[in-house]
């Protein structure tokens, strides 16, 4: 995750350097349309050839790449390489969230999946470290080093045992997909509730490296850093609340704070607000995606639980995307288009909300 994300918030001005500020979106939307695509093929793959294969398949494509960003400085070539990286989150993070399910008790997927989720919000929250690095070292060293990361995390894959019992050798019809390998219809409510959530993300990706230059906060991972604090607190001292009174009740409680982050973030005017509204980001968050996971893994049949989390991450895929995209429409790269992006947003959540209600009421769930 610090691999991947490290190099985001300097993203905007690297395009921006380029001569295409207006292709902003398109830096989150490519990245999420291949790991998109490739999410069926890794939730296949990781219920075949085992779920370590895959996660170095991640590890690889995310060590290329970061080390081709300096050679590739014209706006279309960058853009491939976007489309590109995203085939890293596409598969790594599949193959590692059912490897965490296999090992973790059904009454402890909560705490688990909360425990699991402090490490991708840490590696997700040291953007304000890769704006530190660029801006004593340059673009070049912060793309050197997210590479360097990223073999970092191959090392440490070597460590893990494979929890697939009797993985098969790869073999190139594996790569045909039919629509079960895509789809995994008995965590459509977990998915649901994932896209909803995301879109704010995908908002959140887009427009706060600008916020933060708005209020002139020169390190543009701000957000991001108080987000990676409060996130991983709350997950270190909540994670367990969904074991206790449910996923859905939880979940309501988690996109709640979401929407009062969406209006805080539309409403401010200074850097105080803003800043308290990227706490509550990672309040919500904190709470939310170790619920979303755990309620997936309670819904996620057992021979099907790379598909099930490739679902999952599916809706989160779509949730970035749309979320982003919608700032084309929303987003004109000035402080008075914010209200009604994060507004926009807002309404997101509203609408998760009244589904969770509505699911709750009217429909049957393990839990």
């Amino acid at each position: 995750m610090t691999s991947f994300n490290l190099i985001l918030p300097e993203l905007n001005e690297f395009i921006t350097n380029m001569g295409s500020p207006d292709k902003k979106s398109l830096i989150i939307t490519f990245f999420t349309i291949t790991a998109l695509i490739s999410r069926p093929f890794s939730g296949k793959l990781s219920d075949t050839i085992g779920r370590k294969k895959v996660m170095y398949i991640g590890m690889v494509v995310a060590f290329i790449v970061s080390l081709l960003y300096p050679l590739f400085n014209i706006v279309s070539l960058f853009l491939m390489l976007r489309l590109m990286h995203g085939f890293s989150a596409g598969f790594l993070p599949t193959g590692a969230t059912a490897l965490v399910t296999d090992i973790l008790p059904a009454e402890k997927r909560g705490v688990g999946m909360g425990i699991w989720g402090v490490f991708i919000s840490l590696g997700f929250g040291l953007q304000p470290l890769g704006s530190i690095i660029r801006e004593a070292y340059g673009m070049n060293t912060l793309f050197f080093i997210a590479a360097f990361i990223a073999v970092l995390a191959g090392i440490l894959i070597s460590f893990l045992s494979e929890t697939l019992p009797n993985p098969v050798k790869f073999k190139w019809s594996l790569l045909k997909i039919t629509w079960k390998d895509i789809f995994e219809p008995s965590v459509m409510p977990a998915a649901v509730v994932m896209f909803l959530s995301a879109f704010c993300s995908g908002v959140v990706l887009v427009v706060t490296p600008d916020i933060s230059g708005f209020f002139e906060i020169e390190n543009k991972g701000w957000f991001f850093g108080f987000y990676a604090f409060s996130t991983i607190f709350i997950r270190l001292f909540a994670s367990g609340l969904s074991d206790k009174i449910g996923r859905r009740k939880t979940l309501i409680f988690g996109l709640s704070i979401m929407i009062l982050c969406m209006i805080l973030v539309a409403l401010s005017t200074e850097w105080i607000l803003y800043t308290i509204a990227a706490i509550m980001f990672g309040v919500s968050t904190g709470i939310s995606s170790p619920t979303l996971m755990a309620w997936t893994a309670d819904l996620s049949h057992i021979d099907r639980r790379g598909v099930g989390a490739g679902t999952l991450f599916i809706a989160l895929e779509f949730g970035v995307m749309f979320g982003s995209l919608s700032t084309i429409l929303t987003y004109n790269s000035t402080s008075s288009s914010i209200p009604f992006t994060f507004g926009a947003a807002a309404v997101m959540a509203i609408i998760g909300i009244l589904y969770l209600i509505w699911h709750l009421k009217y429909r049957d769930s393990k839990t």
